[in-house]
């Protein structure tokens, strides 16, 4: 059987210079530059892969959860960072003024990178 220890994600982004200092000045994510213009965001040991793509369109789900120990301080410093947050208005499972999602399952807030790509942060149970 083969193991895939080393496995990890990676997504696009339209401009890489605008998503690396969203990532590290408004996220706080370590981040080692890697070849070719691509990024390495760092999670411990978990590594998700950052690469340019100038035709790049985001994606319509997420592609990145970052799981937090409070939602509602995470969206307070982030929203203090300039992060913006989504809001949905799908009836009984929309998003709060503050755009969390408290309609069962995981306390969840959605935003988007600098090319429209979808992150999550959500409260760890």
């Amino acid at each position: 059987m083969i193991l895939y220890e080393q496995a990890f994600a990676g997504f696009a982004v339209k401009d890489i210079e605008a998503a690396k200092q969203f990532y590290t000045d408004k996220l706080g994510i370590s981040i080692d530059s890697g070849p070719e213009g691509t990024l390495s965001l760092k999670f411990g040991n978990n590594t998700v892969l950052v690469y340019p793509k100038p035709d790049h369109v985001p994606a319509v789900f997420t592609v990145l959860n970052l799981p937090v120990d409070n939602i509602d301080t995470a969206v307070d410093e982030l929203t203090a960072k300039g992060v913006k947050f989504e809001h949905y208005d799908l009836g009984s499972a929309s998003t709060d003024e503050r755009g969390i999602f408290r309609a069962g399952g995981p306390l969840i807030a959605w935003f988007k990178d600098p090319s429209g790509n979808i992150f999550s942060v959500l409260q760890k149970n």
